[in-house]
């Protein structure tokens, strides 16, 4: 499928709010995933495609927490095997799902997480660090195996779930919270994104336009986390995702 101007500017700006959201809470790809479909990808296509720019927004991510001593790899890889491993089974889902069932999914979806953004995830979760007590490494566990088996399959709204995990289950703050967050999702994306190229389901040029507009929001929210305000954001990304839902499940 060719590219035209206009399809690689609207690639990149939403690909930038994107990556943005996704670095500082979660749900961005509930603008890329329905613009991909919008200019012409099937279901399949674009939640294959998406994972192009995930990857590359959360490489950018990453490497930036790193370099601020924000995040310790070693310390979570028991945290990160059970999400691979789960990454695996949601990817070999999606690849074979119906694609109207996926239409339908997509768009149910979205009218869901409009609903979960309104009423401040990220606040509660703020609200609640701290006031939970550890839990055993096993239910640890078990919970990112879930998590990774829901962004294997969908990716949108992945972040919420993580965030939730990492403060109420780990009792990380919310800023090593962020940081551990990206970490999780650049490695089991790398292992869905693997599965979607070997289906063959992937628009590489758009994946990768979009990549240049996700990473540059990564690259912005990861460096400059502590001074930017989110607020705005949420009132984009409201109305963007009620007006893909819409158009996703209506036309």
């Amino acid at each position: 499928m060719d590219i035209t101007l206009i399809d690689a500017v609207l690639l990149i700006i939403a690909g930038l709010f994107a990556g943005f959201i996704n670095t500082l809470a979660g749900s961005g790809s509930l603008i890329t995933l329905p613009l991909l479909m919008f200019l012409g990808l099937t279901p399949h296509q674009a939640n294959a495609t998406n994972r192009i720019a995930i990857f590359f927004q959360n490489l950018v991510a990453v490497r930036n927490f790193h370099q601020q001593k924000t995040l310790d790899i070693k310390a979570n890889v028991y945290l990160i095997l059970p999400a691979l491993i789960g990454s695996v089974i949601g990817a070999s889902f999606a690849i074979n799902i119906n694609e109207r069932l996926l239409n339908y999914f997509i768009g149910g979806l979205l009218f869901v997480m409009f609903f979960v953004i309104l009423l401040k995830p990220s606040q509660w979760i703020k609200e609640q660090a701290g006031q939970v007590e550890g839990k055993a490494t096993f239910w640890q566990m078990l919970i990112f195996f879930f998590i990774g088996v829901y962004g294997g399959f969908i990716q949108a709204g992945v972040g919420f779930f993580l965030l939730a995990g990492l403060v109420l289950g780990v009792e990380y703050d919310l800023i090593k919270a962020n940081a551990v967050k990206v970490l999780i999702v650049l490695c089991y994306t790398g292992i869905a994104l693997g599965i979607f190229i070997w289906a063959g389901q992937i628009n590489y040029v758009f994946g990768f336009v979009l990549a240049i507009g996700n990473a540059s929001g990564a690259f912005i929210a990861s460096k400059y986390a502590n001074q930017i305000g989110v607020k705005p954001i949420r009132h984009i990304l409201l109305t963007a995702v009620m007006l893909a839902a819409i158009k996703v499940l209506f036309f």
